[in-house]
């Protein structure tokens, strides 16, 4: 069967189907989803019952793998799978809300790009459902790209020559979640740029979310109500993709242009496992940052 794109908004995200990519894809339908990845920026692709080893498999396709946090609350430091699930898997029984993995995971639902508090932020995400609640538990993104586009040229001027500070920290405790010291030396604060290109195909957008603490040079509280309206800006609901999850979906995103967050469901109730793969970035977007 070839391979086949369904657009799901009419700004971004798309569908694909006719691939089963659990199993090695030859480089010509790898390129045909590579072009489609740089084209809608969000690709969902369902019926793959991916397992750790095959999702890394096919997360390489595009890049380096960045390592999960030593430090990360909720353990898996050093492996390249992140754990995102309410279900202990020690005990097998879902987690407390309140407790401690629980807050720290609810960042999550605050919108965000992934890896954009570390010196190289990352390309891609790779979300795979292993496990998905009957209802809620949905994951919303929103364009950056098609934001910026919306701007006037005064405005999109303005933005060229910004740097934001992004502080994984800052944002954590955006929902009371106290990074241990270890964690906080791991993921000390980085600088962005405010504005990138993909250099697929040239089209710009801003970049910011909950990780951006300020911009450089501005009071702090200006910096983060400029932000807070751009973020606003892209996450109007019009402009909201919302991905009502299958299990064995495998969902992959553009964290360089692309917001997104999760939406909370009954979860004393339902079990949600789900895997992350991330593809770590080309460079830093500050010149001289480095890891």
């Amino acid at each position: 069967m070839a391979l086949s794109i369904r657009t799901l908004h009419e700004n971004f995200a798309a569908e694909i189907g006719g691939v089963d990519i659990t199993r090695e894809v030859d480089d010509e339908t790898f390129r045909a989803i590579r072009n489609a990845f740089d084209e809608y920026s969000v690709l969902v692709f369902h019926d793959q019952p991916f397992d750790d080893e095959s999702q890394v498999a096919f997360s390489r396709r595009f890049g380096d793998l960045e390592p999960v946090a030593r430090n990360r609350v909720g353990g898996g430091g050093g492996t390249s799978v992140a754990d995102i699930s309410n279900v202990d898997p020690a005990t097998d029984t879902i987690l407390p809300v309140d407790g401690e993995v629980m807050t720290y995971r609810s960042g999550n639902e605050l919108w965000h790009t992934d890896s954009s508090f570390k010196a190289i932020p990352a390309m891609a995400s790779m979300l795979s459902g292993r496990e998905v609640p009957p209802q809620g538990g949905e994951t919303e993104f929103a364009s950056m790209r098609t934001a910026y586009a919306r701007l006037d040229p005064d405005r999109q001027a303005a933005l060229e020559d910004l740097i934001a500070v992004h502080d994984y920290t800052y944002s954590r405790g955006l929902v009371g979640s106290k990074l241990s010291q270890g964690h906080q030396q791991e993921m000390p604060p980085v600088q962005q740029v405010l504005v990138r290109t993909n250099p697929a195909n040239g089209r710009k957008n801003y970049f910011t979310a909950s990780h951006a603490s300020h911009i450089v040079g501005w009071p702090e509280e200006k910096g983060r109500a400029y932000m807070e309206d751009l973020v606003a800006r892209a996450t109007a609901p019009e402009d909201v993709y919302t991905h009502e999850w299958r299990q064995h979906d495998l969902v992959i995103w553009d964290n360089r242009c692309v917001l997104h967050r999760g939406r909370s469901w009954e979860k004393t109730r339902y079990r949600r496992i789900m895997r992350r793969t991330t593809v770590a970035g080309d460079g830093p977007t500050v010149p001289g940052q480095s890891h």
